[in-house]
């Protein structure tokens, strides 16, 4: 089955107003849609751009504003609800700071046609989040969105520059990992690259990859964002050679939009030069203290 997917190459905006956002998305949105995607993929911490909305007291302050944010959360996920039900498309929100308790989890929902289905939280914290924002690391649990075109999992930014996650979703049956990135440097999206394309060889996967970009001097959260998009598979019989489907211009405002087809990657699993992903299945990888738990969700 074949799947047309768009990544944002998206940069943290500056906004008037709850409904001159609304109207910023639902343009990406559009964009997105008249170029036939089914699935569009947001960056981690896109929704960000939201704090433009506070004083400048509140914008001074990184926990501050994370905690805040949490007043527009319900907002959000209407916005992104009624826009994926109103053009029929799967959307992968940039993620979002959630308040869950007395901990706060980096989490990336997902909108289908009938609105909220699920959502992803992030599992491994850089230092700048841990240290300065007070993000939490989130139980280990990860989701499998299952489609009538395949099941893809989501690995947001730090994530999939660790084989765990991947290996776990395509082991459930995932044939697509979507990795939502927030970076500010060369080397912090090299990172993000460099992991994605090894996920995308150990498991004999695609991977697609979308990122910030661009400048928000009002922002001392995301203030500098470097980035580019970036379809990945493995270089096997009838992909790319060097597992690179397409990358976009860096640091230039688009969609990057390809259409995948998940019959090449049951082909390379069953009968590739290699057979990396049914090697990796005799690693048991694991983490050493928790269980690492997989929630199915049909879309």
């Amino acid at each position: 089955m074949k799947l047309t997917v768009a990544s944002a190459q998206y940069p943290i905006t500056k906004h008037k107003s709850l409904d001159h956002w609304r109207l910023h998305i639902e343009q990406w949105v559009i964009k997105a849609f008249r170029q036939d995607a089914q699935i569009l993929l947001f960056p981690e911490y896109g929704s960000m751009e939201l704090v433009s909305l506070f004083s400048d007291e509140i914008m001074a302050d990184i926990r501050w504003q994370v905690r805040e944010l949490d007043n527009f959360k319900n907002d959000f996920c209407e916005t992104f609800a009624d826009l994926a039900r109103k053009y029929q498309v799967i959307i992968v929100a940039p993620s979002f700071p959630v308040i869950d308790g007395d901990k706060i989890y980096n989490r990336a929902y997902v909108f289908a046609e009938k609105g909220l289905v699920g959502y992803q939280d992030k599992l491994f914290m850089t230092r700048f989040e841990n240290e300065e924002w007070g993000i939490h690391s989130a139980p280990k649990q990860l989701t499998l969105f299952e489609t009538q075109w395949g099941s893809f999992g989501i690995q947001i930014c730090y994530d999939v520059e660790f084989p765990i996650g991947s290996q776990k979703l395509c082991e459930a049956g995932a044939s697509l990992i979507l990795s939502p990135s927030c970076t500010e440097t060369i080397r912090g999206a090299t990172r993000v690259h460099i992991g994605a394309r090894a996920r995308a060889l150990e498991n004999q996967c695609f991977v697609v990859v979308s990122q910030t970009i661009g400048n928000a001097s009002w922002s001392p959260a995301v203030d500098i964002n470097y980035g580019f998009g970036a379809f990945y598979t493995t270089p096997d019989k009838d992909l790319p050679e060097e597992g690179i489907i397409s990358t976009s211009k860096v640091q230039d405002e688009c969609w990057l939009i390809e259409s995948i087809d998940f019959a090449k990657i049951a082909q390379v699993r069953q009968d590739g030069q290699v057979l990396n992903y049914k090697d990796l299945q005799r690693l048991n990888m694991q983490f050493s203290e928790e269980e690492m738990n997989i929630l199915r969700v049909k879309i």
